[in-house]
């Protein structure tokens, strides 16, 4: 990679060093239960032992004038000896700095060395018109050209044009590493001289779930060059360790969830309240399979559901048709817990804890068109609604990393500092009513366009309806510890749908709706609505958790 432009800032004669904040848990870490590798500091990947930073020193900052519009980039400082730094850091200043990247050590040779300092440094974006002697407190970023067979895992950032010191970063053997991909945009500029826009991302592994090997280091991606579908020219790390030393035992989880677990706020208003599953099949909830009229009383263990396969249509659940069918419709909350499954994520480095509620029937949704709202009556009804959050940890310090919330068909990754808290280190979760999507916080929340402010409206607001999951809950699955330790339920292999495809026509509803709108506003509402997801209009029974992608992979967001 070439030098392919200059950045022009506001010029300061010396570098300035802010006062960041840096963000922390409402409550401290708790000594967690004795295990073998979980939360000890470092984490074994194979040759590599990583160790988590999360102690900056400030280099540079986009916009040190404007706090809270710029982006800042950091070194990692407080390194242990012996272990080596892959890449520089940075982040938005509009939140407290909390972050890591990671660096290593060599643990085990093999006929190479797994780590190594690379050869040069190729100047990728530096200020306009610098000259050696006059120009200072601005950002030079250098991308390390590693020996061959080895790849650079980061970018290093200097105040000073001189190139940093070979020392300074060390490039990782290629079998040791593994893809990764741009993943969500933080600085785009242009540059007064260049034509090229210079942008920074943050990075991910390419290939994210239960069975994965890549191990996110933290750093970032930059370029002016770079286009999408293009390979990145940095990589991660992987985790050719066979074991998963780092995951928490069984102790370890039930700590965890007892510690971190999040308390579910309803709405005041909400109709269809979670229960429990075998509340669900105790109270009338029938199997039908394709070709018989009547259908069976499911068990209150799930034992006479069908077992395994896959979602072919050939069954389903529905409401009893009697008067037992409004019960069940409302849920019962005294019976309901979170159905909570543990898997590794992102290599073995992260503990994913994903939190399942069961609804045994979403409501209709509500249609906002600019100041007005629309209640339908059957667009986004369906029987059985599974929705969920996942606990994001880290396997270092069983330190709460991030917390995602499913919202309908996908969800969003949400940073602790975002959250609201209640008893300690446990977040707070808004479910919307009637549809029971995951929210941080109480209000009107828009799925579509906020800018039209035309949408699907989800409102969600606390209320003496609530579900503490660090007390009720129940472990249904967690595969790394092997055979034997969770005995998953019956019902959790079935895996076809809960509810059945419904016969109302929920988009004929959507528009009728939209034409009763003015021409001008019903074409643009049109349009939008085109663009959501078939699952809110409530037209088919979801799948249960293990037939979701996020089971075995990663969340979708």
């Amino acid at each position: 990679m070439s030098m392919c432009g200059c950045l022009s800032w506001n010029r300061v004669t010396d570098v300035v060093n802010p006062d960041f904040e840096y963000f922390s848990l409402p409550s401290p870490i708790p000594q967690w239960p004795p295990g073998h590798g979980f939360a000890t500091g470092t984490i074994n990947l194979g040759e590599l032992e990583v160790c988590e930073i999360t102690k900056f020193e400030f280099i540079w900052g986009s916009d040190i004038k404007n706090r809270r519009k710029g982006v800042n980039f950091f070194k990692p400082i407080g390194i242990p000896d012996g272990y080596f730094c892959l890449g520089h850091y940075c982040q938005s200043d509009r939140d407290p700095l909390r972050g890591f990247v990671l660096v290593a050590r060599e643990v085990s040779r093999s006929e190479s060395p797994a780590l190594l300092k690379p050869i040069d440094y190729t100047l990728v974006w530096c200020p306009d018109e610098w000259t050696q002697e006059s120009v200072q407190g601005h950002g030079y970023f250098w991308f390390p050209m590693a020996p061959e067979g080895y790849k650079p895992l980061g970018f290093i950032v200097t105040n000073k044009p001189a190139k940093p010191s070979l020392d300074e970063i060390r490039c990782v053997r290629d079998d040791l590493t593994d893809e990764c991909e741009p993943h969500g945009i933080i600085l785009s500029i242009q540059s007064k001289i260049s034509e090229s826009l210079f942008s920074v991302w943050k990075t991910r592994p390419c290939n994210r779930g239960v069975y994965e090997k890549g191990v996110s280091v933290g750093t970032f991606f930059c370029s002016c060059l770079w286009s999408p579908g293009e390979d990145l020219n940095i990589s991660c790390l992987k985790n050719v360790n066979p074991g998963l030393h780092s995951m928490p035992n069984l102790d370890q989880v039930r700590a965890l969830i007892e510690h971190y677990g999040p308390t579910f706020y309803f709405h005041p208003d909400e109709i269809y309240l979670p229960s429990s599953v075998p509340w669900f099949f105790e109270n009338g909830a029938l199997l039908y399979k394709r070709g018989e009229p009547e259908g069976q009383r499911v068990d209150p263990s799930g034992s006479n559901l069908p077992q395994g396969g896959r979602n072919d249509g050939e069954y389903w659940m529905d409401l009893p048709k009697d008067s037992m069918k409004k019960k069940i419709k409302k849920g019962n909350l005294e019976s309901a817990k979170v159905y909570v499954h543990v898997k590794p994520a992102l290599g073995g480095t992260f503990t994913d804890v994903q939190m399942w509620v069961f609804c045994p029937f979403n409501g209709p949704g509500c249609l906002k068109i600019g100041l007005m709202n629309y209640q339908l009556s059957t667009v986004g009804q369906h029987v059985g609604d599974w929705e969920h959050v996942a606990l994001r940890i880290s396997n270092f310090t069983g330190e709460l990393w991030s917390v995602y919330l499913s919202q309908h068909s996908a969800g969003v990754w949400v940073d602790p500092a975002d959250l609201e808290f209640i008893e300690g280190n446990k977040p707070i979760i808004y479910a919307s009513r009637n549809g029971h999507a995951n929210y941080p916080h109480a209000g009107d929340l828009l799925q579509g366009s906020a800018n039209l402010r035309i949408g699907i409206r989800n409102t969600a607001a606390f209320s003496k309806y609530s579900l503490d999951s660090s007390k009720n809950y129940e472990i249904i699955a967690a595969e790394y510890l092997g055979d034997g330790v969770i005995n998953e339920p019956c019902w959790l292999q079935y895996m076809r749908k809960w509810g059945p495809t419904t016969v109302h026509d929920s988009r004929a509803e959507m528009n009728r709706t939209l034409n009763r709108l003015p021409e001008t506003l019903r074409y643009t509402a049109q349009i939008v609505f085109n663009k959501l997801p078939n699952e809110l209009y409530g037209e088919d029974g979801p799948t249960g958790p293990k037939e979701k992608s996020s089971w075995f992979g990663d969340e979708k967001c």
